[in-house]
């Protein structure tokens, strides 16, 4: 009986530090406006998105300018630069 209490707590604490290590994922839709090898640029609303694209980014579809299309993204920190906190 510890034996299978050990298994399922180990395999539920395995399971929650798994999910909690995956970012939350988004997605952006409308027409293209601007293709280049390694970005598309999406009108929302009267915002410009520019959304960066590599290699492993998976396409299905002609991926035109004037398209519609749905791009689904996560975000990604590319450089953390930490301050000290102000004295009190």
């Amino acid at each position: 009986m510890k034996r299978i209490a050990a298994f399922v707590a180990t395999t539920l604490l395995t399971s929650s530090v798994a999910f909690a290590g995956t970012p939350k994922s988004y997605q952006v839709t409308g027409p293209v406006l601007d293709v280049k090898p390694d970005m598309v640029t999406i009108q929302k609303g009267k915002e410009k998105w520019e959304i960066a694209r590599d290699k492993d980014t998976k396409l299905s579809g002609d991926l035109k300018v004037g398209a519609k299309a749905t791009i689904y993204y996560q975000m990604k920190a590319v450089n953390i630069e930490v301050k000290p906190a102000a004295k009190k």
